[in-house]
């Protein structure tokens, strides 16, 4: 590990492998890891490699995702999670043997005047309560069997979305699963139901396929302990040092804005990590962050290069001490709700520090 600038991330391969292996285990079923977005900022063509051997497919967002991984040699199926966005990105879809999402009617107009040589592979989209994106349940059957008898396709699976299935006491997703078998009673194919927190909890809705994602990264999807999500492992550490300390009066203001007001004599360190680096400005003093392995807080409004936290009960901690922003010992989704976003916001706007992998 090479770098100037101590802020870096520590993606553990092992824990990611890990966590797939959780996903399957909880519903002996085929699940396909959820990639997109640089795998939630971990890395998607280091991600897919260490899952190859594992998976039984992936799951990325658009085209340019899946033929990155292609580019990198990954055969796998692939499944756009949003199909295609214009017809012409249908020639590369066949030519890379992707699997496609059709979630609306546009998109039955593309394949309907398309030149398909081989069928497609499709997953076709019920909105089940959602209201993103997907087919209205008085219409999927009708849209199933359109597609079904149009040549141009191989019927693969049914699938829908969960809107609340990290509330672990919300009927929605009871709601949503019972409008969801009654919508597809009497069509073939077989059924994706399953995000991280219904793969995770809700095993009467596991369906064929699950779509693990966040859970692969080791945070948890759920503002409460769970039994599964506890088994999870932590992939991403991201880590930086103390890079200088002051000693502050009681009384005196901290950082931009004045936000913090030392309320003793305080030991500040001053940590290289910053907004630019993709750590919220906007977390609260109190937001938790470990050095040495210890407990202490963040202190003062985040500034893009640097923050700045209390050093005043770590008597052994100074220049150069090692800090944890999250991680292990320290779980992205607590310091997510401490500052009042998710985990996957964390890993997806991580920018600048450079990645190193185990």
């Amino acid at each position: 590990m090479s770098t100037m600038r101590p802020a870096h991330a520590l993606i553990d391969l092992a824990a990611l492998r890990h966590n797939y292996q959780l996903a399957k285990s909880l519903s002996g079923r085929k699940a396909l890891a959820v990639i997109k977005a640089n795998a939630y900022g971990h890395g998607a063509v280091e991600a897919a490699a260490t899952l190859a051997d594992l998976v039984d497919g992936f799951a990325v967002a658009c085209l340019e995702e899946a033929l990155e991984l292609r580019r990198a040699g990954i055969q796998q199926p692939i499944l756009l999670l949003e199909g295609w966005f214009e017809p012409a990105e249908l020639e590369l879809i066949q030519q890379h043997d992707l699997w496609c999402v059709i979630h609306h009617h546009g998109q039955l107009r593309d394949l309907e005047v398309a030149d398909i040589r081989q069928p497609l592979t499709i997953w076709l989209k019920l909105d089940t309560g959602m209201h993103r994106v997907g087919f209205m349940p008085d219409e999927y059957p009708l849209v199933w069997r359109q597609l079904e008898s149009s040549g141009k396709v191989r019927m693969h699976t049914h699938m829908t979305h969960f809107a609340r299935a990290d509330e672990l006491d919300c009927a929605a997703t009871e709601d949503q699963l019972r409008l969801f078998q009654h919508s597809i009673n009497g069509l073939p194919g077989e059924t994706s139901l399953c995000n991280s927190p219904a793969t995770l909890a809700w095993p009467q809705a596991h369906g064929d396929w699950l779509r693990p994602g966040i859970m692969l990264y080791g945070a948890t999807p759920f503002s409460e302990a769970q039994e599964a999500a506890d088994q999870l492992q932590p992939v991403m550490q991201l880590d930086s040092r103390v890079i200088a300390v002051r000693q502050v009066p009681a009384g005196e203001p901290m950082g931009y804005g004045a936000r913090y007001i030392t309320r003793r004599p305080t030991r500040v360190g001053v940590v290289a990590m910053g907004y630019a680096d993709g750590y919220p400005r906007h977390a609260p003093d109190g937001t938790p962050v470990l050095v040495n392995g210890q407990r202490t807080q963040l202190i003062g409004r985040v500034s893009m290069d640097m923050l700045t936290i209390d050093l005043t009960d770590l008597p052994d901690a100074g220049l150069g001490s090692p800090v944890r922003l999250w991680g292990q010992g320290l779980n992205a989704s607590e310091v997510a709700e401490a500052a009042g976003t998710i985990a996957y916001q964390l890993f997806c706007n991580l920018n600048r520090v450079p990645r190193f992998y185990r």
